[in-house]
């Protein structure tokens, strides 16, 4: 949902920053002498061009972006130039232009990328995997999408899971497109924005990769970060290895340690072996790792602020050791981000909403999509998704997620439904129970069944007919996935149908909603609660979805209480 590429360049205020007027005039002039492009040719350059694909890590781009905008507000032009000349963009597709009227005017999303590329390392590192050894893989270890708006300042954070199957999270036709969202990025940067818009209804209007050096340099610059461990926990896989509890002091190798961490074990007090083999694992992989990164976050946006921000020597390391290893996307201009940041320098990071896309965990098998192993997958989990897609965005249930336009009525969408699952009279029974809720029905028809275990897919042909789509969303419960592809029957939206869904009931008399569901699972459909649709789910192996604001497990690291010693890592 975001509008504008210039968040704050219409008002004057931009907090306590000094010379803020100055400073959003002297970016427009180093774009122009850096021959920085237009939009008009921008656009034309991504209907033309070809992306650079090298990949590289994220999150911490808030945190890093600000402060050194900051740095540089505060110093003036000649840090100004400094950090320009030190940025590095790429060619990237797939960016929404955002609104520049309405409710949603220059809010803006910034997807920010953590990738696993060993390969794109200036510096090969043997505990991080060796490219030469084979370890060469793309793929997005973070994902991360920031949202701000100007109006109110107003920050939120969603974290997209690596492991949630997605039918189109490659290019190609279907269903050679399935993948985990992960793999998105073995396409190129805007194949994941592309994915993020089609399945996810949120545009993207900027971009910024960085990679394991980066991270490490970052917390270097800081002089290291301090996090409590309430007890012993130890990753093989990362390399994060904590014997006591306590607080910890970790400089940029041992922190990304932390925040890599996804096959995590923890020693309770229960336990009193040091032996790692009678540690229990925490069994979250990456939602557990995903919650631990909020929380690294928010002891970084506190260390950052500790700093003071005015020593032109620690101001400089910062700079340094963040700004030539950004990359940014061609459109993101230096305007832009004195624009931005000027308007965010004051945002409260540690207090942001951070949400995660909710899923499903699959049984701890590879599983099997047309034909093919695609490793441990989560499924979507339509209704705490789409919540926590409009609680980032800040928007209400009935609002069209790209356009902040409202959702049409159901009487103006024409829907038709195809078997995907080979249950009888699956796509029937869906569309009828699609135009109970007033939706007009175009037809149905058959597809080959996938896998034992399919998300429904609910399609539509192009952006335009996205408001459509989710209408139909919102009247679906279960692993169901929104996906841009050709309808079928003439219809602005087709349901495939998959094994673990169900259809909304019409409201009872008197303008009550039923709670009861039309579902389809691997038997015959018939009309259940949604308990019982749960409880399908549970017996193929799906765990209930997860929560879209965790709270910490008692193993977690966080932030260090108030004097307690510190000691470096062992």
């Amino acid at each position: 949902m975001a509008r504008s590429h210039h968040p704050g360049s219409s008002g004057s205020s931009a907090g306590d920053v000094p010379n803020a007027q100055r400073l959003r005039a002297l970016g427009g002039v180093i774009d122009e002498r850096a021959g920085v492009t237009t939009r008009r040719a921008r656009r034309r350059q991504r209907r033309a061009g070809r992306r650079h694909s090298r990949a590289r890590p994220w999150w911490i781009a808030l945190g890093v972006v600000a402060l050194v905008i900051v740095v540089i507000a505060g110093a003036g032009a000649g840090y100004l130039y400094y950090l320009n000349s030190k940025i590095h963009r790429v060619e990237v597709h797939n960016l929404t232009t955002g609104l520049t009227t309405g409710a949603d005017a220059g809010t803006q999303n910034i997807l920010m990328i953590g990738s696993t590329s060993r390969c794109a390392l200036k510096v090969q590192n043997a505990a991080y995997g060796l490219c030469s050894a084979g370890v060469n893989g793309v793929n997005s270890d973070v994902i991360m999408i920031l949202h701000l708006n100007p109006a109110t300042r107003a920050v939120s954070i969603l974290s997209i899971p690596r492991d949630l199957f997605l039918p189109n999270a490659r290019s190609g036709p279907y269903p050679y497109g399935g993948y985990k969202i992960d793999a998105a990025l073995y396409q190129g940067q805007s194949q994941l924005i592309k994915v993020i818009r089609e399945d996810f209804g949120i545009g993207i209007q900027h971009s910024v990769e960085l990679n394991f050096d980066t991270f490490a340099n970052v917390v270097n610059a800081l002089g290291g970060i301090n996090m409590y461990f309430p007890m012993p926990v130890f990753d093989a896989y990362s390399g994060l290895n904590i014997p006591r509890a306590g607080c910890v002091h970790l400089d940029g190798y041992h922190a990304l340690q932390v925040v890599r961490a996804r096959h995590l074990q923890y020693r309770p007090t229960s336990v009193t072996t040091t032996d790692h083999a009678y540690w229990p694992y925490e069994l979250q992989s990456d939602l557990g790792r995903i919650n631990r990164d909020h929380e690294f976050l928010r002891v970084l946006a506190s260390t950052v602020s500790k700093q003071g921000l005015g020593n032109p020597v620690t101001d400089l390391r910062l700079v340094n050791s963040v700004a030539g290893q950004l990359e940014f996307d061609n459109a993101f201009t230096t305007s832009d981000m004195v624009n931005l940041l000027l308007t965010f320098h004051s945002a409260k990071i540690n207090s942001a909403p951070q949400l995660t896309i909710p899923v499903s965990v699959g049984p701890n098998t590879s599983y099997i999509f047309a034909g093919y192993p695609k490793g441990e997958i989560e499924f979507p989990a339509l209704v705490p998704d789409l919540h926590a897609i409009d609680q980032f965005l800040q928007i209400s249930p009935d609002t069209n997620t790209l356009t902040g336009q409202p959702l049409p009525h159901p009487s103006a969408v024409t829907v038709s439904v195809v078997n995907g699952s080979g249950v009888a009279n699956a796509a029937a029974t869906t569309l009828s129970a699609l135009e109970a809720l007033g939706f007009r029905g175009a037809g149905t028809g058959n597809t080959p069944v996938l896998s034992s275990q399919l998300e429904t897919l609910v399609e539509y042909a192009s952006p335009a007919t996205l408001g459509a789509a989710e209408v139909v969303a919102h009247s679906m419960t279960g692993a169901v996935t929104l996906m841009q592809a050709p309808t079928t029957n003439g219809a602005q939206v087709t349901v495939v149908t998959g094994t673990q869904f169900a259809v909304n009931r019409p409201a009872a008399a008197g303008g009550s909603t039923s709670t009861t569901t039309a579902t389809h699972a691997t038997t015959t459909p018939t009309v259940v609660s949604s308990a019982t649709s749960a409880a399908a789910a549970a017996s193929a192996g799906f765990q209930p979805p997860s929560a879209s604001n965790p709270t910490l497990a008692p193993w977690d690291p966080r932030a260090c209480p108030p004097g307690m010693p510190v000691r470096s890592v062992p």
